[in-house]
């Protein structure tokens, strides 16, 4: 499984066929993103985190999912344009996936590496979300915008972090930090 994801199709956000055999060798954060939720706020952390470490052999990548209460509807122009403008983004981004509707691949290769999120805060965004009306059918689902997988330099998922884990969070850091150092 180590090196599977680094061969997964994907689509940049500005339409290019890919995979993620450029960041082998990487330590990647890779977090379902969107525009128009409660949580985009992180997108600010989470380009902090990667001017921080970027020059370490750190990425990370974007991939904007609307299936969490359509939290991103703009195409893929919008979402940069946005990402651009309001965050000063400059991490990669990708084209919309789907996560709990038709699962990307390269999202059923991370939950089924990870099926459980190792790091959360107390699992209180859970019962929030579904006093909100939005309840996980699947423990192992994603369970919302900003849930973020660390995957080591060797391809490994090795961490799952829950949505409402921020950038800024010292256990994200340190795993991050752990991982660039091996």
């Amino acid at each position: 499984m180590a090196n599977d994801i680094f061969e997964i199709p994907v689509r940049t956000i500005d339409g290019d066929d890919t995979n993620l055999g450029q960041y082998k060798g990487k330590t990647l954060l890779i977090v379902n993103v969107a525009s128009k939720c409660g949580l985009t706020p992180q997108y600010e952390g989470l380009e902090n985190l990667y001017e921080e470490y970027r020059d370490r052999g750190f990425e990370i990548l974007g991939f904007p999912c609307n299936d969490f209460k359509g939290q991103e509807p703009g195409s893929e122009e919008e979402i940069k344009d946005f990402c651009s403008t309001n965050y000063n983004v400059t991490f990669p981004l990708f084209s919309k996936v789907g996560i709990l509707e038709n699962r990307h691949p390269l999202y059923a290769a991370l939950i089924e590496a990870r099926p459980e999120t190792d790091v959360t805060n107390g699992g209180t965004m859970e019962e929030n979300l579904r006093n909100f009306g939005h309840t996980r059918t699947d423990p192992t689902d994603v369970l919302w915008n900003f849930e973020k997988f660390l995957v080591s330099r060797n391809g490994d998922i090795v961490s799952r972090f829950a949505p409402d884990v921020t950038p800024d969070d010292e256990r994200l850091r340190t795993a991050i930090e752990s991982d660039l150092a091996g």
